[in-house]
């Protein structure tokens, strides 16, 4: 099972963060291929060079997979500093801008070893359309603001605030932005580590 990553193959803009050479620099260093991490994440060798070229940027899932599979987590990756508490105030929150579109990320817990769930608050553009993704896994999104169509296997749905959807990761899903107004969602997912060797 693959993610089909985007096709644009237009330059980042100049502020947004381009993460994709720290990327092929932990990767180099451990010895690894594209191939390697692609079979790690099971995201497409295509999507991880464009990636790496600034070209693409993955979501938030996606990028903790990625750094799943160099051994190290995102927050290393990115040179933030990874204090842990189980409590976190609103003032504190870790924050990352991912992607061309500016995507927004508020990370609700700082994680811990073993940690199955990775609670998120996501604020996207209007027009944005997320990954085609298909992994295994669980994920929860509450809509608290915006409106969302959301693509799970064959079915669409329509989320308004206060919607919510919960499902298996392993059925092919993405969702778009509707109107005019970014979205602001809740999310609640599982990312499996993968053994970037197997």
């Amino acid at each position: 099972m693959t993610i089909d990553g985007p096709t644009d193959t237009r330059e980042p803009e100049a502020d947004t963060p381009n993460y994709g050479p720290v990327i092929r620099q932990r990767r180099k260093a451990l010895g690894m291929t594209l191939e390697d991490v692609a079979k790690a994440t099971k995201l497409t060798i295509g999507f991880l060079s464009q990636v790496e070229r600034g070209i693409s940027s993955p979501s938030l899932s996606s990028f903790q997979r990625i750094a799943g599979a160099l051994q190290t987590s995102l927050e290393q990756l990115i040179k933030v500093p990874e204090p842990y508490s189980e409590f976190v105030s609103k003032d504190d929150r870790q924050t990352y801008v991912l992607g061309k579109s500016k995507r927004l990320y508020e990370k609700l817990g700082p994680g811990f070893p073993g940690a199955l769930f990775y609670p998120t608050i996501i604020h996207r553009p209007p027009g944005h359309i997320s990954e085609h993704m298909e992994h295994e896994g669980e994920v929860f999104c509450y809509l608290l603001s915006g409106s969302l169509e959301y693509h799970l296997g064959d079915k669409v749905f329509i989320m308004t605030p206060g919607d919510s959807i919960h499902h298996d990761t392993s059925k092919p899903h993405y969702s778009k932005v509707l109107g005019e107004a970014e979205t602001v969602e809740l999310w609640v997912s599982s990312t499996p580590i993968s053994d970037p060797k197997s």
